[in-house]
């Protein structure tokens, strides 16, 4: 069975990108949907059920360092992937506060937003700095 992923980025060419990405790296996979704010990734992620969401941090109505947590305890197994622009050494703290399993900036997303998926589809975690990747 394909993995099932959902994009939740408040920018349409972020989601656009993402996907051409996954078409040409994984074409397996199945974007199995998108939302534009926490509060939809919610719903996305209630009626898709999908193993990975790729979740934007800063967003409208509700960001995804909120969602990550109430996506957690929906206890569905879909693994979080928080996906951002902004770069600080607290934000890999927040992010595992946030209980995601991984971070990929968008400025490092060529290079590792499918590996962290990778990772996280086989139960791992990936936290990704400019300087350097941990995995666990």
């Amino acid at each position: 069975m394909p993995a099932r992923i959902l994009l939740v980025d408040d920018h349409e060419i972020v989601r656009e990108g993402i996907r051409t990405l996954i078409a040409r790296s994984r074409p397996e996979w199945e974007i199995c949907g998108e939302a534009k704010n926490g509060e939809e990734a919610l719903e996305a992620v209630k009626a898709l059920k999908p193993d990975v969401v790729i979740l934007d941090i800063t967003m409208p109505k509700m960001s995804g360092l909120e969602a990550a947590p109430q996506i957690a305890k929906l206890g569905l197994g879909c693994r979080v992937l928080m996906f951002t622009m902004h770069e600080s050494e607290r934000l890999t703290s927040d992010v595992r506060q946030a209980k995601a399993q991984g971070l990929v900036l968008k400025s490092q997303a060529a290079r590792d937003l499918i590996r962290a998926v990778d990772r996280l589809l086989a139960g791992g975690t990936f936290f990704a700095t400019p300087q350097d990747v941990v995995l666990s």
